[in-house]
């Protein structure tokens, strides 16, 4: 048991000594308690490791369980219902409530600041239009797949087993089966807990290429086409970078590879496991589109996208010129926000590198619809994604659908502990310790999966209704208005830059995008101008 951890046991005992001498008039206990009490203290003068044990024995201790206990009181006794970060305990109880089934609704209007730039809002109309369908369904790779695939609009997004538990893992399928929607794997691979439930998938395949990996740790087309083959798979993801720590690739120590993750993904068991910053299969927008079109020849005619956060701009122009050149193209592309992630990343990454999702969102779209390609790629959203609101905007800005990772989370009953690099989340959810795992009941939680996701897409149809529009893909950025200032507000197209469709091919020096078009070539990732 770690050290600073000793105070509340030492707590626990004087409380019991006290009762003890209280009831029984022996001092046992309290010299007992006394001795050990003075063996610590000793032990902190002595040692040389930590200076505020050493200068202030016994007491320090009481530091570390203060920095324990920190998150939950901050949650529980100091945040205000809009504060918090990643999510507002607002946020989290609206996840909360949708997962359980419980009443959603808010009492005494908005707590936002409509005058600041925290509030922003899609215009309704007087006429709202009722008949709009219950429920739709994006479908991808219509024109270029034999398989192609009727999404949800709302999926699990990526999230690895092995980052999060076996039931964690196991109960978010089991949800997407009752749901009918997909559940990522992330980069993981596909695992036994995948599997058992059967709901549909989306196989993420990034540079370590795991359930498709060789010996070398190259990508092995054989073992490929076996698991992207199985009727549970139904897209393919190729990862080119995160959110949460974009550009930068992976370690998977050799103590954390359990005979079950190195089964799902293909690898020793107890070794320790590198995936590139980079793909090794491709080095050119030309010849990773080749690639997007022999994995899609592979997997038996299913579509295959490709995950990217937007970083050098050209990068995204020269995979749009490579789409022009050759005549192939990705089926969809998932645009992750700076704001996603869920497991462990390198803070620096986290906090400076990537942009977020409504200007990625935004530059993606421009760069498919100026080429005219929107029509044949399309475009998925994800990052801090939790409600019917943010999914509206999302359309609002290109979008087809949305992906969410820490809302479907939530729904599992993860109370956003800031545990889950370390292995002890208290809810089960982000650990591989069973004796943590225990209180996850996959039975349970599956149901509040699924419920959370289908209220969350009935509260975007509310808003669709509410707007006078049939579906959210007829939300443009004229729909949605942002504060300039607290005196000011404006549509969305006003503020940031939509480009007509084609212009990048008929006119590009006319638009802002012309720097990073001309500097974007087909035929290699650098700027070549």
């Amino acid at each position: 048991m770690p050290w600073r951890h000793i105070i509340p046991l030492l707590l626990t005992a004087l409380a019991g000594s006290a009762w003890l001498v209280l009831h029984q008039t022996s001092l046992w206990p309290v010299i007992v308690l006394l001795g050990i009490m003075a063996a610590v203290a000793w032990w902190d003068f002595f040692q040389h490791d930590h200076t505020l044990r050493r200068n202030y024995p016994l007491i320090a201790r009481i530091r570390w369980v203060a920095e324990d206990l920190r998150p939950f009181a901050q949650s529980y006794f100091v945040e205000g219902d809009l504060e918090g970060r990643p999510f507002s305990h607002q946020a989290r109880a609206l996840v909360y409530a949708r997962a359980k089934g419980d009443l959603d609704a808010h009492p005494m209007g908005t707590e936002l600041d409509v005058y600041s730039d925290e509030y922003e809002w899609l215009s309704h109309s007087v006429v709202p239009d009722e008949g709009a369908p219950e429920y739709w369904r994006k479908r991808v790779g219509e024109d270029t797949c034999a398989k192609p695939y009727d999404t949800a609009l709302l999926n699990i997004s990526a999230m690895s087993f092995g980052s999060l538990s076996a039931r964690a893992i196991e109960a978010l399928n089991a949800g997407a089966k009752l749901g009918g929607f997909a559940h990522n794997t992330g980069e993981g691979s596909i695992s036994r807990y995948h599997r058992s439930p059967g709901g549909d998938l989306i196989w993420e395949l990034g540079s370590g290429y795991f359930g498709a990996r060789a010996k070398d740790g190259s990508f092995d087309p054989a073992l490929f086409a076996e698991n992207s083959t199985s009727d549970q798979v139904k897209m393919i993801e190729i990862k080119l970078s995160q959110g949460a720590k974009p550009g930068h690739g992976g370690v998977l120590p050799g103590a954390k590879v359990t005979k079950e993750i190195a089964e799902a993904r293909g690898v020793p068991v107890g070794e320790t496991v590198y995936s590139p910053a980079a793909h090794s299969t491709f080095s050119t927008p030309v010849e990773m589109l080749e690639w997007v079109a022999k994995l899609r020849e592979l997997s038996g005619g299913k579509p295959v996208g490709i995950k990217l956060c937007v970083g050098q701009p050209h990068e995204v122009m020269a995979i749009a010129k490579a789409m022009q050149k050759t005549g192939l193209h990705p089926d969809f592309i998932t645009v992750d926000g700076a704001e996603g992630g869920t497991g462990a990343a390198p803070l620096e990454l986290s906090n400076s590198v990537g942009m977020p999702l409504r200007e990625g969102l935004i530059f993606i779209r421009n760069a498919l619809v100026g080429t005219r390609m929107k029509d044949k790629v399309a475009v998925a959203a994800s990052g801090k994604i939790h409600s019917g609101a943010q999914m509206a905007k999302a359309f609002a800005l290109g979008a087809d659908w949305c992906n969410a990772a820490r809302p479907f989370m939530f729904s599992l009953g993860c109370i956003q502990s800031m545990q889950c690099h370390t292995g002890n989340c208290p809810t089960g959810v982000a650990t591989q310790q069973a004796w943590r795992q225990r209180g996850l009941v996959v039975e349970d939680k599956a149901p509040r999966v699924a419920r959370f996701q289908k209220q969350t897409v009935h509260s975007l149809r509310e808003i669709v209704v509410a707007m006078g529009l049939q579906t959210p893909w007829d939300i443009a950025p004229h729909d949605m208005r942002e504060r300039v200032n607290g005196a000011r507000s404006d549509s969305i197209d006003r503020i940031y830059s939509f480009v007509p469709e084609g212009i990048l091919l008929d006119d590009p020096d006319s638009t802002k995008l012309a720097r990073h078009w001309n500097a974007a070539s087909a035929d290699t990732f650098r700027r070549v101008g």
